[in-house]
C-alpha cells in the first residue's frame, strides 16, 4: 500500500505550551487509523496541520503525497474535515447546510446522493430542521455528510463522538466501518480508549508525543508482566497498600476494581492473584478478591506514560 500521510518531526508551539513535540507517522491508504489520547494531548494541534488550517514550527507533513504548507490550496479539494466541535450553521435546515458545502466543492446533493446515501438516508426525514435544533449524534451525522459530499480521498474526523450519546457512538464507528470497507481512508482522533478496537492501527498521544504505534492488540501486549483485578473490600487502603509494596510495578483504579500490575518477571498471574489476596487479608484488608485479567489499551496506555504517582513505569 502507497502512504496516504507521512509526517516527519512535527514540531508546533504556543507561547510556552508545546502541542507537537517532534511527531513522527506514517499513514497507508485505505487505513482507519485512530489517534487516542486525552483532552490537551496534541491531537487537534495535529489534525489542524494535516488539514491545511495551521502551519507547523518545525518539520513536515505530506497528505496524499502533496506538502501540507506548500500544496494547501490543492490539498483542501480532496480531504473531508470534521472538527472537534460542531462548525455547521445552527440557523440553517439540514439541507441548507449540506447544499451550502456542495456548492463551496461544485457540486450538488443530487450528485453525490450516492456517496452519502449510508448516512444522509437518516437525516432525510429532518431535512427542514435547523441543524442547531438536532440532537448531538445527528450534528455528528449531518457533519460527517457535509465532510463526505465531495467525495474526498481521505477523511479526517477530530473527536467526531465526543459529548455524543453511546448509541450514536457506535452508529456513528458503524458507518466509518461502512466507509472504510469502500477503500476510503480515514483518520480519526478520540479521548474514549474503548473506541481503538475499531481502527487498524492506533498511536497513543500524550503532551505531544506519541507513546507507541501498533495494531490495538499490540499495543495492549506491551504490558508483559502479570495483570490482575482486585475487587471488594476497601478500596482506598487497597489501593494504598499495594502501592507501598516493593513488588508492585503498578497499581490503579479502574471502574469499580484495581489493575495491579506486579513488576517480577516469571510470575504466573494466579500466584499474584492469591499473593495480593493473601497479602491484604494480613494487613486487615478483608473481602478482597483478585482475579488474572488481559490487558486492555487503556492498561497499557497508562503503563507507557508512567504510574499514576508520578514514577515512570518499567520498560
Amino acid at each position: 500500500m502507497s502512504s496516504a500521510v507521512v509526517a516527519e518531526d512535527l514540531v508546533k508551539r504556543f507561547d510556552t505550551v508545546v502541542g507537537l513535540d517532534g511527531v513522527s507517522f506514517t499513514i497507508e491508504t485505505g487505513e482507519l487509523f485512530g489517534f487516542i489520547g486525552p483532552d490537551g494531548g496534541g491531537k487537534t494541534t495535529l489534525f489542524r496541520i494535516l488539514a491545511t488550517l495551521l502551519v507547523p514550527d518545525a518539520g513536515r507533513a505530506r497528505v496524499l503525497g502533496r506538502d501540507v504548507v506548500g500544496e494547501m490550496w490543492a490539498l483542501r479539494r480532496v480531504i473531508g474535515y470534521m472538527p472537534g466541535r460542531f462548525a455547521l450553521y445552527p440557523d440553517l435546515s439540514v439541507e441548507e447546510n449540506l447544499r451550502f458545502f456542495a456548492s463551496v466543492f461544485g457540486t450538488t446533493i443530487e450528485a453525490q446522493y450516492q456517496q452519502i446515501a449510508p448516512i444522509y438516508r437518516q437525516l432525510e426525514p429532518f431535512r427542514t430542521r435547523r441543524a442547531g435544533a438536532l440532537s448531538g449524534g445527528m450534528k455528528q451525522k449531518l457533519a460527517l455528510c457535509c465532510a463526505l459530499v465531495h467525495r474526498p480521498e481521505i477523511l479526517l474526523l477530530d473527536e467526531p463522538t465526543t459529548g455524543v450519546d453511546a448509541v450514536s457512538r457506535r452508529e456513528f464507528w458503524d458507518l466509518l466501518g461502512t466507509l472504510r470497507a469502500g477503500g476510503l481512508t480515514i483518520v480519526v482522533s478520540t479521548p474514549y480508549m474503548d473506541e481503538a478496537d475499531r481502527c487498524d492501527r492506533v498511536a497513543l498521544v500524550q503532551r505531544g508525543a506519541l507513546l507507541a504505534i501498533d495494531t490495538p492488540s499490540a499495543v495492549a501486549r506491551r504490558i508483559d508482566r502479570p495483570l490482575v483485578a482486585v475487587s471488594g473490600g476497601d478500596r482506598y487502603r487497597a489501593l494504598q497498600l499495594l502501592r507501598s509494596l516493593p513488588q508492585t510495578r503498578s497499581v490503579y483504579p479502574f471502574g469499580e476494581s484495581l489493575h495491579y500490575t506486579d513488576a517480577r518477571e516469571g510470575m504466573r498471574p494466579d500466584d499474584v492473584a492469591r499473593e495480593v489476596v493473601a497479602r491484604l487479608e494480613a494487613e486487615g484488608v478483608s473481602g478482597a478478591s483478585a482475579q488474572p485479567i488481559d490487558p486492555t489499551i487503556e492498561d497499557a496506555f497508562i503503563a507507557l506514560m508512567g504510574s499514576p504517582d508520578g514514577a515512570p513505569a518499567a520498560a
